[in-house]
């Protein structure tokens, strides 16, 4: 299958809302469903196509990588698709299960098995500093949520007893007809168990939840950057009536540095030098993340000039070698001189002027001609 762009297979913007995104995946998937295109191979590929772009795309978590690493990132996760004829595809009703569900109040079922108990997928923002975020850290977090009800276990009776669900026959979903659909949807009264409560816990009324803060460990690998995530599998909001927990995804905020700044793997800093260093060249100490270096300034150096240090950048959670250190030096100009001090460059001022300028200031003398050159073509 053609690896096109997952939006232009849609027909979206990269900021398309997930209801544009339905609405543009129930539009092309009743335009190529086998269904309707039994002979036509070509309409079961586009087919495909965009049920895949749809089933990534739909996804927060899978959008997020797609968006940022491309088909790498996702290829494999979208699902298996039917093979040719039409095996596999479905019946056509059950393509909007999960846009229809909006409609309903409920989620679509996948392999008979309900998803309408899962818990909450939560998420916390963890302040990191630089040196944590390069080395990496274990940092202790305390997230305020839903948990599992230690009364009954989370299943939401007293007893553990539980009965056949009289709405939808312990099958965990009825049939919801909207308009010349037909969709099956998740019962709303079991919630997709098959099963009803005799005798609800008094401490969760039967939800087999409570709220709680939970203190976690979380342990930061090194390399990674601002922006990154971590999930924490089954830390999430607990599900209702022993259904599995939701994730806890962690977003990781680098705090801005006194001294670096970061991109990718790449570190810059600016180290101000004194003008005789600059003049006569000299060795000034660098910092970087594992400790000083020695970097020798040639004489004559300008203001702006940049130095490479190799390997004393980052090493992302993506990269296999560290990135370089580059460092900008800025001539600094003394102040509070003495009598004496001022004299002394008076003197040199006095020097340099009496020979050729040109030779000593060649960019300023540049930049004179430069100027001269423009107001002789303006006419000034």
């Amino acid at each position: 299958m053609s690896q096109r762009d997952y939006y232009e297979v849609l027909g979206v913007s990269r900021d398309a809302s997930i209801d544009d995104l339905k609405k543009a995946y129930r539009r092309l998937a009743m335009k190529f469903h086998p269904d309707r295109n039994p002979d036509d191979e070509s309409a079961q590929d586009r087919f495909k196509e965009v049920k895949q772009a749809y089933e990534v795309l739909k996804d927060d978590e899978k959008r997020a990588a797609y968006d940022r690493f491309g088909h790498d990132a996702v290829n494999g996760q979208a699902g298996g698709f039917g093979g040719a004829g039409g095996a596999g595809f479905g019946d056509i009703n059950d393509i909007f299960g999960d846009i229809f569900g909006d409609i309903f109040g409920g989620g679509r079922r996948r392999g008979g098995r309900a998803r309408a108990n899962r818990g909450h997928d939560l998420r916390y923002t963890l302040e990191v500093d630089l040196e944590e975020a390069v080395q990496g850290v274990t940092r202790e977090i305390r997230v305020p949520g839903i948990g599992k009800c230690s009364s009954c276990s989370g299943s939401g009776s007293t007893s553990g007893k539980m009965k056949v669900c009289s709405t939808c026959g312990g099958a965990g979903q009825v049939r919801m007809q909207q308009g010349i659909f037909s969709v099956q949807q998740t019962c709303p009264t079991c919630g997709g168990s098959g099963r009803e409560i005799s005798d609800p816990c008094n401490v969760c009324d039967g939800s087999g939840q409570v709220r709680e803060t939970r203190t976690l460990q979380v342990k930061v690998p090194p390399g990674v950057d601002d922006g990154d995530r971590i999930r924490l599998s089954g830390e999430g909001g607990a599900g209702a009536q022993g259904g599995s927990a939701g994730d806890l995804y962690v977003d990781i905020q680098v705090r801005p540095h006194k001294i670096f700044q970061r991109d990718g793997d790449q570190l810059y800093a600016e180290i101000p030098i004194s003008i005789t260093t600059a003049i006569l060249g000299g060795q000034i100490k660098v910092p970087t993340l594992d400790g000083s270096v020695n970097l020798k300034i040639p004489s004559e150096t300008q203001t702006g000039r940049t130095f490479r240090l190799k390997g004393k950048g980052v090493q992302s959670v993506r990269s296999n070698r560290p990135g370089d250190l580059m460092v900008r030096v800025v001539v600094e100009t003394p102040v509070n001189l003495t009598r004496e001090q001022k004299d002394l460059l008076k003197q040199l001022q006095k020097t340099l002027q009496d020979g050729d300028d040109s030779k000593h200031s060649p960019k300023s003398r540049s930049w004179t001609d430069s100027v001269k050159d423009f107001f002789d073509r303006m006419g000034l």
